[in-house]
């Protein structure tokens, strides 16, 4: 690698302005390793993310424009994800490295050739697992890994969705289901944890509303079997009939005891639609299951408070700090691609599962 690379801003072409978008392109736009060449989108999101950011950045309605124009050192893909696999793949072709939103493609099949793609272009792809670059998160994995084998995980994310954030779903639910689009957040969370062989899934799916097509669902719940005999759980569904009870459980157990998620706050009235509240978790409660001979427990439960609580944008910050990382450093991220190849593999067994009503198996 070049020292010009090495001292250089990365130069990299924003395409998408909706929330993701937006927050990386504001991550770009205060650190000095990068500099935004463009912003990218077919509507007016981009003149209002440019007027945020004070102005001054080309604004292009065609990618393929705008990527011959600016000629970008890196691109970052927050669009829908029926786009993904095309822009990235144009991207690496053209010689840029990629930062992309999960799913990495609406395809198992396309997110392969993605990742083969920056393996023949020799450049960095970068999937957005936003909970990865989250400490307290780091922390659950690393306790949950404590807990003995086998696991029992249980996570959700359901989203009364209104308003803007319904509009933005629908859209999702064109090309993807929520346990697909959400879902490959947290079966990479669950492979973390336990780091064996995924084996086999089950899901259910229910079409809770006439506003998105025939055949798909809004409300999803999978459940996956591993080969060390760890099983996990995951629930999402979207829209404005979602009970804001059933919005947060983030919950491991294991034959030493469990490991919980407490947001007392986030997992409140009205949090649910609130892209904060996702990454949110406030507190980590400890369980320890040993007992003593009158089979009470020995140790009383145990809170593990994290000072470093970064909210949504510090989040995307700490993401496009490791992109950038990855491409002056030349990391190596060959496990880090095929993760993101196997959560979405798992996460359309599950859909496959929901639409046949049948058991898939991985293997």
């Amino acid at each position: 690698m070049s020292t010009q690379q090495l001292t250089s801003p990365v130069r990299v072409l924003v395409v998408g302005a909706g929330n993701m978008g937006a927050s990386h392109a504001a991550a770009y736009h205060s650190q000095s390793g990068f500099e935004i060449c463009g912003i990218v989108t077919p509507g007016k999101s981009k003149e209002v993310l440019n007027e945020k950011l004070g102005g001054g950045y080309a604004l292009f309605n065609n990618y393929e424009q705008a990527l011959a124009e600016t000629l970008p050192d890196a691109v970052c893909i927050s669009t829908y994800p029926d786009t993904h696999e095309a822009y990235a793949i144009k991207a690496l072709e053209s010689g840029a490295h990629v930062f992309i939103e999960k799913p990495l493609a609406a395809t198992v099949e396309g997110a392969k050739r993605v990742v083969e793609a920056a393996n023949k272009a020799g450049k960095k792809l970068v999937v957005g697992y936003i909970l990865r670059h989250h400490p307290s998160w780091e922390r659950f994995v690393e306790e949950a890994q404590l807990l003995g084998k086998p696991l029992v995980m249980r996570m959700n994310l359901n989203q009364q969705s209104h308003g803007y954030m319904w509009g933005v779903h629908k859209n999702l639910m064109n090309s993807l289901s929520p346990i697909v689009d959400c879902g490959v957040h947290y079966i990479d969370v669950m492979c973390q944890m336990t780091r064996s062989k995924p084996l086999r899934v089950n899901a259910i799916g229910a079409r809770l509303t006439e506003e998105i097509p025939t055949g798909n669902y809004n409300y999803g719940q999978l459940q996956i079997w591993f080969e060390d005999g760890s099983v996990g759980w995951y629930e999402a569904g979207w829209g404005p009939m979602i009970s804001e009870t059933a919005f947060f459980i983030k919950d491991v157990i294991g034959p030493k005891g469990s490991v919980s998620i407490v947001a007392k706050d986030a997992g409140g009235t009205g949090k649910s639609s609130s892209v904060e509240a996702h990454t949110k978790t406030e507190s980590i409660r400890v369980h320890h299951a040993k007992l003593n001979q009158a089979d009470e427990f020995m140790q009383e439960d145990s809170w593990i408070n994290l000072n470093d609580e970064p909210d949504h944008q510090e989040l995307c910050n700490r993401e496009q700090n490791y992109f950038l990382k990855a491409i002056q450093e030349d990391l190596d991220l060959t496990d880090h691609m095929q993760d993101a190849v196997t959560s979405l593999q798992i996460a359309f067994a599950c859909d496959e599962s929901v639409r046949t009503g049948r058991t898939v198996d991985l293997v």
